[in-house]
């Protein structure tokens, strides 16, 4: 397809085509919404679904897909984790991801009932301009990291050698104004000073309660028995959760509220009241992203990005981006054949239905039936010659095609040579 339009209407086409639940990925949470409208436009049932969608809303969503009240669902991956939904007639990407991995994983839930299905790769000239700009985009320069760095802590006013486990609503949006900053390649540089030991960047829109024991067990045990609600409280997440006084855990007030017999406010209040004791480290439930430090501010000369958070990743990134682009670019090999290999399955059989497959080539057959046929006289004939009419009875092909494809080779291929109604396959050493 050439354009952007033309991805809507061939994606309104083959809707109109398959029968049956369908699921449409995009990389924008915006496009999600844009062509669900689209497809409603059009007369197909579809909703639109990404991570920033309320927790109450994903759910009704996904179960209107589930139940069928939903024909077609636009989404980011985000959707599909957990999903087992057999009957999906049709996967469509819109743009492709970065990886083989996350496109097989995503196709892949297309068919799993065993009944025919789809998956559809719609690419243009522009998607290989897209996949090789998410290369800069998700690896900015070393020198815009240490400035989103700096910048971090002059936001939150925090001096070199203070700040440790502070925790900070964070609004990329305004940061990103106040300095100037290119929003998606500050939101990569956050996550890569979050690799490298610095801070925590938390950029889920509903984030869920998280809790630290910092008190040792000893000062707690003298806490305990001085209040019968909170002493209920604390023996119930003791109960519930394990490695507390590692790390935090994230917690669920209104499971514990039901399990220690009181309200949820009364489990906020306690645990707030229980931080400024000090015995514990609460981060109540969150709709909005944290910037939390794991280490004290440090003076920028002292900042050092490690290659396993820097350069490891970005090679293994452009390596993966390459494999994607070889893919959308080839034209003469079975794709699954290609997605197959890639996963270390050697020796597979073309699949025969992908639009590699069904392509007609220059002898006028469809690439899967020309392997298919050439594959046949490989293993039948050899070095020594062996008359035509012979081979082609031995082989299970209709014997116009296997004509055909004889007479492709020997005009096209000079490892095969077609003599006096003889064939011979020259090894290509002999050719040297």
């Amino acid at each position: 397809v050439r354009s952007t339009e033309d991805k809507m209407n061939e994606l309104v086409h083959m809707l109109n085509r398959v029968p049956g639940t369908a699921i449409v990925y995009v990389r924008n949470r915006k496009k999600t919404k844009e062509i669900a409208t689209i497809l409603q436009q059009a007369g197909i049932s579809a909703d639109f679904f990404h991570a920033g969608i309320n927790y109450a809303e994903k759910e009704l969503k996904q179960q209107r897909w589930k139940n069928g009240e939903c024909r077609v669902i636009v989404s980011t991956n985000a959707f599909g984790m957990g999903i087992d939904k057999p009957d999906v007639r049709l996967v469509v990407h819109i743009d492709m991801p970065g990886s083989l991995e996350e496109y097989y994983q995503e196709a892949g839930r297309a068919g799993r009932d065993e009944q025919r299905a789809y998956a559809v790769a719609l690419c243009n000239g522009t998607d290989s301009t897209k996949l090789k700009k998410r290369l800069s985009d998700e690896f900015p320069e070393r020198d815009f990291i240490l400035r989103v760095y700096e910048a971090l802590g002059n936001y939150y006013q925090i001096a070199v050698g203070f700040g440790l486990d502070t925790v900070h609503d964070f609004v990329l949006n305004e940061f990103c104004s106040a300095f100037k900053f290119p929003l998606l390649q500050t939101h990569h540089a956050l996550k890569i000073l979050e690799l490298s030991g610095y801070i925590e960047y938390t950029d889920e829109i509903d984030n869920a309660s998280r809790l630290l024991f910092i008190a040792n067990k000893e000062d707690l045990y003298k806490y305990l028995h001085q209040d019968k609600q909170s002493d209920a409280i604390i023996q119930v997440i003791l109960r519930s959760y394990t490695g507390l006084f590692a790390d935090y855990a994230y917690i669920n007030e209104a499971l514990i509220a039901t399990r220690a017999n009181v309200s949820q406010q009364e489990v906020y209040d306690t645990l707030i009241g229980l931080s400024k004791y000090h015995i514990v480290k609460y981060i109540p439930h969150k709709k909005t992203p944290l910037i939390i430090y794991t280490q004290t501010r440090e003076d920028l000369k002292y900042v050092v990005i490690p290659p396993s958070a820097f350069e490891e990743r970005k090679q293994r990134f452009e390596t993966r981006i390459q494999r994607v682009l070889d893919y959308i670019k080839e034209d003469r090999r079975c794709r699954s054949r290609m997605l197959l290999e890639y996963f270390g399955e050697d020796g597979s059989a073309d699949c025969g239905c992908c639009d590699v497959c069904l392509a007609r080539n220059r002898s006028g057959l469809s690439n899967h039936e020309f392997n298919t046929i050439k594959s046949a006289i490989e293993k039948t004939a050899g070095s020594t010659p062996l008359e035509v009419s012979k081979l082609i009875q031995s082989l299970p092909h209709p014997t116009e095609k296997s004509i055909t494809v004889i007479r492709f080779l020997a005009d096209n291929d000079p490892q095969f040579q077609l003599f006096d109604g003889y064939l011979r396959i020259i090894e290509s050493n002999d050719q040297k």
